[in-house]
């Protein structure tokens, strides 16, 4: 297995609306990120994933652009940017940029131009298609609720859109667009950045007929899925992208990929194959969704999560390499969904860190994580700001006549803006993220949970996290070991062994508020010689096949 930096990192997502307002408007902004990196390099974090920051119309939380080589103003100015970079660069960490080539907003020049007439120049930079009478020309659903097709009266055909109907979906097809965004990715790479998380990176081949989906009622994701995800031509054009960009830069990369299987990541990562370093897939983000998808809530069985898990981690071992995550902007926050929010909020938000960073792969931890901050349960429909939460409460409950407070409760779980308000830095008015109002209300617990009491806490999860991201940097067996799982069966207990170059680690931690007894199997041979972290006191090695785990306990041992 190939050592490379990529592998050994630790990734911080930053969320630039929500991170840190230097100005007061309200709205984070490249300025603030500025002045927190000193923060995130005494957290000891190696690589900043800044989610977008290019122009943008806003209707999606930047990820629909309209310049690909320009700054919203709502951030500040390439200037400032410039600045980021430098500054990131001289503390010794590096910066990879969201890449969103699978739409652009539809106040991008392209689709300006694109519109305009059939015989434009542009028109094919993007998929139009005429309507079946006068309907859509197939079935397929936005992920943003409703048809995926947006009717343009100018020349009176539809253009596809996956996401928001201000998001039309790029013509991969078309070599010239493909060039296009070369040209782009390159610009940015010749400026100086470390890489790209590439935004849903897997739609961008469709099946050229676009057919209708079979039965879209019965489906585990939108209608129409199947015919973008993971389509025909996928493979060929990310190594097009790898030949004509990435082989070309020493860069870290990763692509969000919904739907995707180990099968396919395999293909995706595999080194040999010259397409991607990693990818974010979702199935562990999904357990706790019921067979209608993200709004229907089922509490997690921590059977179902090892399963997953375990099938990335042998799957991917010595082939292609796992992207670690619990919390992104897409997802909610992981202490108030598979940990306890309330009475054990610091031991199970630590219990959660010691799984995942434990694990092998390049972790990957989003803001505010790192001091256990929670979800949000705001009191109006009004108040909530994301695109998906609002399309959905007004499919279900003002257009479908749902329960009101049913569909509260799926938002109050599952919505977006569970991640996205702002960071807690201080316990001053709105946290100390903006001294004006915050673009979205900051949670009301930041008297209490927030960046500066976590700092000056050694006891805290900041400082936890701090030592998990150490160790990583110590134990070569952290990052490389190959993984093995303990005890598939049990309801409460996740039990794991990291093996490499004769060293082991015995991972064990207790996904419940019950006091658990763990034994190790006889089958499994480990002498415990220390014990690396944990999040309660423990008294010593002596114990280590035996003993008791008290609620969210998580032991990691190190030995032969």
């Amino acid at each position: 297995m190939d050592k490379t930096w990529w592998k050994e990192s630790v990734v911080y997502q930053i969320y630039p609306r929500s991170f840190n307002d230097s100005n007061g408007d309200g709205i984070g902004d490249i300025k603030g990120m500025i002045e927190k990196l000193d923060y995130l390099k005494e957290l000891g974090i190696d690589v900043i994933w800044l989610s977008p920051v290019y122009k943008s119309p806003n209707d999606d939380n930047g990820y629909d652009i309209s310049d690909y080589q320009d700054i919203m103003d709502d951030f500040g100015t390439m200037a400032d940017w410039e600045e980021l970079l430098s500054e990131i660069h001289n503390r010794g960490m590096k910066l990879i940029m969201d890449l969103v080539v699978n739409h652009s907003s539809d106040e991008h020049e392209w689709f300006q131009e694109s519109r305009k007439s059939k015989d434009n120049p542009y028109r094919d930079y993007y998929i139009w298609r005429p309507g079946k009478g006068e309907k859509e020309p197939n079935n397929w659903e936005s992920t943003f609720s409703g048809p995926a097709w947006e009717y343009d009266e100018q020349t009176n055909e539809y253009y596809l859109h996956i996401f928001s109907k201000k998001q039309p979906d790029l013509n991969w097809e078309n070599p010239k667009l493909r060039n296009e965004i070369y040209k782009m990715m390159k610009w940015w790479l010749d400026k100086g950045i470390d890489g790209f998380r590439m935004d849903v990176i897997n739609f961008i081949s469709k099946v050229p007929a676009l057919p209708d989906a079979p039965n879209p009622e019965a489906k585990r994701y939108v209608s129409g899925s199947q015919y973008f995800m993971n389509g025909p031509r996928i493979h060929e054009f990310l190594q097009e992208m790898h030949k004509e960009v990435l082989s070309l830069y020493d860069i870290m990369t990763v692509g969000e990929m919904p739907g995707v299987d180990v099968e396919e990541a395999k293909k995706y990562t595999d080194q040999n194959r010259d397409e991607l370093q990693m990818v974010f897939q979702f199935e562990h983000m999904d357990l706790d969704s019921g067979p209608n998808g993200k709004w229907d809530l089922k509490p997690l069985d921590l059977r179902d999560l090892k399963e997953s898990i375990s099938k990335w981690q042998t799957g991917l071992h010595g082939v292609g390499w796992n992207s670690l995550y619990l919390n992104n902007h897409d997802q909610p926050r992981i202490v108030s969904r598979f940990g306890n929010d309330k009475e054990y909020r610091v031991e199970s938000a630590k219990m959660l860190g010691t799984f995942l960073h434990m694990l092998q792969g390049t972790p990957y931890i989003y803001q505010g994580e790192e001091i256990g901050m929670t979800n949000i349960k705001f009191d109006s429909i009004n108040d909530y700001q994301d695109i998906e939460i609002l399309n959905m409460y007004k499919e279900k409950v003002t257009e479908g006549n749902e329960d009101h407070d049913k569909v509260m409760e799926s938002i109050y779980v599952k919505g977006r803006d569970n991640a996205r308000t702002p960071i807690q830095w201080d316990d001053t008015e709105n946290g100390g993220f903006t001294t004006g109002d915050p673009w979205i209300q900051v949670n009301p617990n930041y008297k209490t949970i927030n960046a500066k009491q976590a700092v000056k806490d050694e006891h805290s999860i900041y400082h936890y996290y701090r030592k998990l991201i150490k160790l990583r940097k110590q134990h070569d067996l952290i990052v490389y070991g190959e993984y093995q799982l303990i005890l598939p069966d049990h309801e409460q207990i996740y039990a794991y062994m990291r093996s490499y170059e004769g060293e082991k680690l015995l991972v064990v931690t207790n996904f419940s508020e019950q006091y658990v007894a763990f034994q190790l199997p006889e089958d499994v041979t480990f002498k415990a010689e220390e014990v690396l972290i944990g999040n309660y006191d423990i008294d010593g090695i002596e114990d280590f096949s035996s003993f008791t785990l008290k609620p969210y306990e998580a032991r990691v041992y190190k030995g032969i």
